[in-house]
């Protein structure tokens, strides 16, 4: 039976942490945001994000934020949080699920513990500035 189950692979999308400017906090902050680099809309879209790690050696895990989105559309972006900067010491995990046509795909993305700098920055297709990419 299990072998009848065929689970798609998520081709095209993924995620990316980019730095801008914040008037709120008179500084550069970074930003998660969800890629679509497919020629297929996204629909019924779902992150589910959260960070966890140690800290001093003391485990540490935040809360759980859920994001739904009705429609990406081909070749776009779409701004999903915040990342408070305390956090960047931890693993960032972002749970994205979606349909194309009636197929269900997910897949999740994990910013590991350090990785999002400005040491770490390439050019995101579609946004054209520097980010962090996860795939």
């Amino acid at each position: 039976m299990k072998k009848d189950i065929t689970i798609p692979e998520v081709e095209n999308v993924f995620l990316a942490a980019v730095q801008e400017w914040s008037d709120d906090f008179m500084e550069k902050v970074w930003y998660a945001y969800l890629v679509n680099d497919s020629d297929f809309n996204l629909d019924s879209v779902m992150v589910v994000s959260k960070a966890f790690g140690t800290i001093d050696g003391e485990m540490k895990k935040t809360s759980v934020l859920r994001h739904a989105f009705v429609e990406v559309p081909a070749v776009s972006v779409v701004k999903i949080e915040m990342v408070e900067k305390s956090l960047l010491v931890l693993n960032n995990e972002f749970m994205v699920t979606f349909f194309i046509g009636n197929t269900l795909y997910d897949k999740k993305f994990i910013f590991k513990s350090n990785l999002i700098s400005e040491n770490n920055t390439e050019e995101v297709p579609i946004l054209f500035v520097d980010g962090v990419m996860v795939k």
